[in-house]
């Protein structure tokens, strides 16, 4: 082995990670909604790149944003009543009536509200409270009485045994006594469904227990859900696929997307001036530059991708979700001669409206589920409303364990999956195991 220090030339082809490259990445991944906001910011920094938006007025990136937005808050006022937003003490307060209270109970009442969380549980050990206020814990006690006395049912409870609890005095008195006894002595074996010790216990039956269960599971354990206030959330999709005589077809939404234009004005104002400014200007033009070659790649990339997808999945268009086949993204990529990886950052955060509905880019991509008939194959998704449609279908006094699930889609459908798939997709779809679902009535 030659351990002989010396030079050497050679030769090699390497990627450099420039910020224009890093741009065009980013640019990429962005949705539409975030692409705006990105050329918006940019518009501020480079005075030669000018925003029209096409709905709304030019906007000067010199001018001060506030402006714009105080013009659509004057004009909005209408909406904005209704969409004022209280906090928790100002909603509870508002049901006491003050007349009735003392200035000591108030003080207690307020103290404890501002310190229930955000699923309206006191969380703060009572006793620590009434030495912090210098009162009596018997007092302070009475004061949150008050407090769970208020809508919404439930509120101020210390855990979730006396939330259901207090929810179940006020919405099921008849059969209070009986839930407070399960609820409190055997709160977790009531909760893992070991019912028959219960039963056994109590000398009841589980139709008894079954009956109790299901008025629990009508109540709400996060109160202040009730009270949370959450604005609309509108989807912008970023494609559309129609439905033509000819066929389907693809489109781009830019619709939302500002109309880039180059400050002619500025750069011939200011273009013979001193050699710092000129460098100044010309860093901004190569800037603006990228920025318009990028969005076009971006927009070249993500058509390409979407076609791709309409194309392999024209089953879904034409019979519904239930149709989708199985497509992984190395596939789209391989097809179309591109990275994997540009086709996960085409895909992020982007919706298409179709004519079924709007849906993300990423749900189109499922593994591959093996059949019987071994050269036909199915998607993941299909296997999930498989299980879905068996579920919902099944003797729910002798629900189907994961086994008879693999064992009937195997029989039925011609679909292998094994025990632990079903469970997997069983605990994505949200639906228990066959333990926790079984009735008894």
């Amino acid at each position: 082995m030659n351990l002989k220090a010396g030079l050497w030339q050679q030769q090699t082809l390497k990627l450099a990670m420039t910020q224009e490259l890093t741009q065009a990445i980013a640019l990429l991944q962005y949705s539409a909604q975030e692409l705006s906001e990105f050329l918006e910011n940019k518009a501020l920094e480079n005075p030669l790149m000018q925003i029209e938006n096409v709905n709304v007025q030019p906007m000067n990136p010199l001018i001060d944003r506030n402006r714009k937005k105080h013009q659509k808050m004057e004009k909005d006022w209408i909406e904005q009543i209704a969409a004022k937003r209280f906090s928790l003490e100002e909603q509870l307060i508002s049901q006491l009536n003050i007349k009735s209270l003392s200035g000591e109970q108030l003080r207690v009442i307020r103290h404890l509200i501002q310190h229930l969380d955000e699923n309206g549980y006191l969380a703060d050990d009572l006793g620590e409270i009434a030495l912090k206020l210098k009162v009596p814990r018997e007092f302070t006690e009475d004061c949150l009485r008050v407090i769970q006395m208020l809508e919404p049912v439930g509120i101020g409870a210390r855990n979730l045994q006396e939330c259901l609890l207090i929810q179940l005095e006020y919405e099921y008195p008849e059969n209070y006594e009986l839930a407070k006894e399960i609820l409190t002595d055997y709160f977790v074996p009531f909760a893992e469904k070991k019912w028959k010790q219960i039963a056994k216990a109590l000398n009841i039956s589980l139709k008894e227990i079954q009956h109790v269960f299901d008025e629990i599971q009508a109540l709400n354990p996060k109160p202040c859900a009730r009270l949370g206030y959450e604005t609309s959330a509108y989807i912008i999709p970023d494609a559309v696929v129609e439905q033509t005589p000819e066929g389907l077809t693809v489109r781009m939404f830019d619709d939302i997307l500002p109309k880039i234009t180059f400050n002619q004005q500025y750069f011939q104002k200011f273009k013979d001036k001193d050699q710092q400014v000129s460098r100044f200007l010309k860093d901004k033009v190569q800037d603006y530059q990228w920025i318009l070659k990028s969005i076009e790649q971006r927009r070249e990339t993500l058509t390409r991708v979407v076609t791709k997808i309409v194309e392999k999945q024209t089953a879904f268009f034409q019979k519904g979700p239930e149709s989708l086949v199985p497509m992984t993204m190395k596939e789209i990529a391989s097809e179309l001669n591109i990275h994997e990886s540009t086709v996960s950052r085409a895909v992020r955060e982007k919706y298409v409206q179709t004519p079924l509905g709007t849906f993300t880019l990423k749900s189109f991509f499922t593994s591959t589920i093996q059949t019987v008939a071994g050269d036909d194959n199915t998607s993941s998704s299909q296997v999930k409303n498989a299980i879905s449609k068996l579920i919902d279908n099944e003797n729910k006094e002798k629900p189907l364990s994961d086994q008879d699930i693999a064992e009937h889609l195997k029989m039925a459908e011609g679909i292998v999956v094994s025990r632990r798939t079903i469970a997997k997709y069983r605990g994505q779809l949200g639906i228990p195991s066959s333990s926790k679902r079984k009735r008894f009535n």
